[in-house]
């Protein structure tokens, strides 16, 4: 016991050593980054490729002599872009290419993830070769560079001596391969653990990147930090508290959300792709990390601290120090810069790279998530319904991004597309009610992933699974680079009894209604309104129950409408939430004007809009009452919202009706009037 505890005072005192070191360290690039040799402020953000729908998934950026190079996890491609939009294919011969870089004689060099490979291809001619690993076989194994093993290898960073670091994500190892060899420079197993190589631990590693000093900095994403490995493997935490959130402050206090990437500028300031977000630390004299766009899931150019991008994943530095973004699910490549570079996309052109709804169902033949394929569900929920209950203005509530499809408790749920995982971390909330995967343009929740009824697991090796001392499951995960074929199993329904199905890419949620072709679904029913309110622009409600008397009204008015919607084959307890909302004015039953649809669900709403679409008393979940009272003079759909009101003051003194109007995604229309009257 002595003994241990010796080693275990050494190790934190080197541990505490290397960390003043750090800091220091960062203290004199901060210092740099003061002086006016410093790096670009980062205050504009534009995009420079990919808005004719060049891309699939792009990954991996490497930037030299005026030319951008990205890869294509999606295609397998690794395209050339030089001015504007100018494009060649370099190679399409890849599987799920990630990360790539630059050696020292100008090729590239590629983690070949979905193949479990290291591959170099050349600059002139495009040929493909393997560095490092066994094609299509995953494992670990060191030693020669054509028989060593890897599993899913993300990313990868040359030194100026051709040595390669790969960041061996699903081993949670950092490997080094030189002069013809593959060792082990830090990891063993799935963890957290500072200190020594062989005792240190990482978490789903996909980011590396070589500082100008010679150590390396890996962007631990499991482990939600930035950890920083020296010469001689030893492993220290750089910045993150190890909670998951976006928090800027000191290396100390810091948070991230999903580290993917990392790079490292000829100042030393560090740039990380966080999430949704874009990160950087040592720009300033106190190290610590700050944010330097938009955290929201979205996308938008412009000024730098209000774009927004969808799950950013590779990172380069061209030779100005601007930093070059490839934004995977928004399918286009970025840039930050001080100067405004590339061009600014506007919503309608950033709306038309997602695939339309016509576009998204011929991408599969029609089937429901279960066996047999064409046996008619029951819908239990739909997009845009309200999940949680308003009570006040801090109420925690959100929106309902997918369609529930009813099953039995245990029953075998089924991919209903072919798809190939891109998401590093593709499988969240493991042992949950809410446990997912999320494949490029669909999401299955409310699933024991690769597991039965009784948790025992598939004989599918495409699900990793990890256990703790007790041989319980602690963890899965499903590498990038998978693929899965429509109607294999999923895995099992647990005890929320439904498919939670996702449909479209992240930040681009359609209506499956829409979006899906499911046998036999169908809507006779008409939606139910049960109750008008009108209120006033301070929530003063006017009294709307006697139906025999008008009401006066004289200026700026809210209009909310309790109401529901009900499918062919749902029980009578079952309410679901309308498609879209609207509401008219009448005088002498003549319509003074066309419906004003102002509430449309065909695809998600940004989620800062749910209080915009539901008032107070609002809620829904898997227990108790439904209640979606919609307001249904705010106008929402898709990433626009704001508020808005019926002003009775620009009518004519008169008598008129409101007619609220609640229609289902099939047509179905249900209309409720209430009887007003302007002026004496």
């Amino acid at each position: 016991m002595a003994k241990k505890k010796r080693v275990s005072t050494t190790a934190a005192v080197v541990s505490i050593c290397g960390f003043i070191f750090l800091i220091c360290g960062l203290f004199y690039f901060a210092f740099r980054t003061t002086s006016r040799s410093g790096p670009p402020e980062m205050t504009r953000t534009g995009t420079l490729f990919g808005a004719k729908k060049e891309l699939g998934e792009p990954f991996g950026i490497a930037y030299r002599d005026g030319e951008t190079f990205v890869s294509d996890g999606e295609t397998g491609k690794i395209l050339r872009i030089s001015d504007g939009d100018n494009f060649t294919v370099l190679t399409d011969r890849l599987n799920t290419p990630s990360a790539i870089a630059f050696d020292p004689e100008g090729d590239l060099i590629v983690a070949d993830t979905g193949a479990h490979t290291i591959k170099k291809v050349e600059i002139s001619t495009g040929q493909v070769s393997v560095l490092a690993g066994v094609e299509d076989r995953k494992g670990f194994a060191d030693g020669p560079a054509d028989q060593a093993l890897f599993n899913g290898p993300i990313g990868l960073a040359v030194a100026p001596d051709g040595r390669i670091f790969v960041a061996d994500t699903y081993n949670d190892r950092i490997r080094l391969i030189e002069n013809g060899r593959v060792s082990t420079v830090a990891g063993d197993t799935e963890g957290f653990a500072d200190g020594s190589p062989d005792r240190a631990r990482f978490d789903t590693p996909c980011g590396i990147a070589l500082t100008g000093d010679g150590k390396l900095i890996v962007a631990d994403t499991g482990n939600f930090r930035l950890r920083l490995i020296d010469e001689n493997g030893a492993v220290q935490t750089l910045a993150g508290n190890g909670q998951q959130g976006v928090i800027d402050g000191s290396l100390f206090e810091a948070g991230f959300v999903r580290p993917l990437a990392v790079e490292v500028d000829r100042f030393g300031v560090i740039y990380v792709a966080d999430g949704n977000s874009i990160r950087a630390l040592g720009r300033r004299f106190f190290p610590g990390v700050e944010t330097l766009t938009d955290t929201w899931l979205g996308f938008s150019d412009g000024e730098a601290k209000d774009s927004r991008f969808s799950r950013p994943s590779g990172l380069a530095l061209d030779e100005e120090g601007n930093l070059i973004v490839a934004d995977a699910d928004n399918r286009v490549v970025r840039i930050l810069s001080d100067d405004p570079k590339g061009r600014q996309m506007a919503p309608e052109e950033i709306a038309a790279l997602g695939e339309s709804a016509e576009e998204f169902r011929q991408m599969s033949p029609p089937r429901w998530p279960y066996d047999p394929p064409e046996r008619v569900r029951e819908i239990a929920g739909t997009l845009g319904e309200i999940r949680g209950e308003i009570e006040d203005a801090d109420s925690e509530v959100w929106f309902h991004n997918g369609l529930d499809i009813t099953g039995g408790y245990g029953e075998r749920a089924r991919f209903i597309r072919t798809e190939k995982v891109l998401d590093p971390l593709a499988v969240q909330n493991f042992a949950t009610s809410r446990e997912l995967i999320r494949l490029p343009t669909l999401g299955y929740i409310h699933i024991r992933l690769g597991r039965n009824v009784n948790s025992a697991v598939f004989n599918d090796h495409r699900f990793q699974f990890s256990v703790d001392d007790e041989g319980d499951l602690k963890s899965l995960r499903v590498p990038r680079g998978t693929e899965f074929k429509a109607g294999e199993a999923i895995g099992t329904l647990n005890p929320m009894n439904h498919v939670h199905l996702i449909a479209g890419r992240r930040g681009l949620e359609m209506n499956a209604l829409d979006a899906l072709i499911l046998p036999g679904v169908s809507d006779s029913r008409t939606p139910t309104i049960e109750k008008v309110s009108l209120f006033d622009e301070n929530w003063r409600e006017f009294e709307t129950e006697k139906r025999d008397e008008r009401i006066n009204l004289t200026g700026k008015t809210r209009i909310v409408v309790r109401a529901y919607d009900q499918m062919d084959g749902n029980a009578d307890r079952r309410r679901l939430g309308v498609y879209r909302l609207g509401y008219q004015i009448l005088k002498d039953e003549t319509p003074l004007g066309e419906i004003k649809w102002t509430i449309r669900f065909d695809r998600m709403p940004d989620e800062r809009a749910v209080k915009f679409v539901y008032a107070p008393g609002s809620r829904s979940g898997a227990t108790g009452q439904t209640i979606f009272n919609y307001i249904v003079t705010n106008e929402v759909e898709g990433d626009q919202f704001r508020e808005g009101f019926f002003d009775a003051s620009l009518l004519e003194k008169g008598e008129y009706v409101l007619r609220v109007v609640a229609a289902d995604f099939f047509g179905n229309q249900a209309r409720s009037d209430v009887r007003f009257s302007i002026g004496d």
